[in-house]
């Protein structure tokens, strides 16, 4: 059964003022906690140890698990994945957040385009999506991604 965690109200308190200076990757991670998602769709989103660093945060007190929460219908099975054209996503990805953020991701930028591959770029996207996230709010940095994703 799928586990759906929130955040309680030290977890609000930290993603408002960082008072509890969380590392990046739990911070992240901490972000994309909103009630709604499952923890295996969480896994997909948080690239590195994802259940520890759940587990981590629910320990501390900065999220909980939903007891009860219905789990919706498994969707449909996605079509055959398609590999995105790096240098595509890598471009869209550098323009998109310099548009979205200006001369504040100028160093994220740099690093982004001198990424090799996605496997060198996807970190530096969860990066993004969180400093946008930060500058513009939730709802840019969700279609930063979304954008992204299309590609």
């Amino acid at each position: 059964m799928a586990i759906r965690y929130r955040k309680t109200p030290k977890g609000v308190d930290e993603v408002q003022t960082r008072a509890h200076r969380l590392p990046p990757r739990a911070r992240g991670a901490l972000i994309l906690v909103d009630g709604q998602r499952t923890d295996e769709e969480l896994a997909r989103l948080i690239p590195v140890q994802a259940a520890e660093t759940l587990a981590a945060l629910a320990e501390a007190g900065f999220i909980e698990v939903i007891a009860g929460a219905p789990v919706p219908a498994a969707p449909a099975p996605p079509p055959p994945a398609r590999q995105p054209d790096f240098k595509l996503v890598q471009r869209e990805a550098v323009r998109r957040l310099v548009e979205l953020v200006g001369p504040s991701g100028d160093d994220l930028a740099i690093r982004m385009e001198a990424a090799r591959s996605m496997d060198q770029l996807r970190p530096l996207l969860v990066h993004a999506r969180s400093l946008i996230g930060n500058v513009r709010g939730a709802q840019p940095a969700a279609d930063y991604i979304a954008a992204l994703s299309a590609l």
